[in-house]
């Protein structure tokens, strides 16, 4: 299955998914998107480099070293930072690293209204999928 169509059957299966992205953050591209809705190009520019920032930003990657240091860890090959769940006003936002290439990031945005447990769930089924499409 092509990347295209995994994002695709993911805003799918993901409850009241209104937009699914998938954000390579070492080039900082949005590589795939699916959204109900069109949506300019300089906001899904946007998507890509806020989804850098919760990850790699400098205070993320501070709090990682500091976790190393703490720890004694002086060669750490993973992020501690997996996934993250962003509510706004009207909205869910679902940040999921992929465990295949932990530079890329699945996006999943659903409607507020969406039961949130059954958004995680569905989202990790798809960042699988996603996955395996790659």
């Amino acid at each position: 299955m092509s990347l295209d169509k995994a994002i695709a059957q993911a805003q799918n299966d993901v409850p009241e998914c209104v937009a699914t992205g998938y954000v390579d953050m070492s080039t900082g591209m949005l590589l795939a998107v699916k959204t109900v809705d069109s949506h300019p190009s300089e906001v899904l520019d946007l998507v890509a480099a806020a989804t850098g920032d919760l990850f790699q930003g400098r205070n993320v990657v501070e709090i990682e070293r500091m976790f190393d240091r703490v720890r004694g860890i002086t060669d750490r090959k993973t992020h501690y930072f997996q996934e993250i769940v962003v509510f706004s006003t009207n909205l869910i936002h679902v940040f999921l690293r992929s465990k295949k290439n932990p530079d890329n990031v699945a996006v999943f945005v659903c409607r507020i209204s969406a039961n949130v447990g059954m958004v995680i769930v569905r989202s990790r089924l798809a960042m699988a999928s996603i996955d395996a499409a790659l």
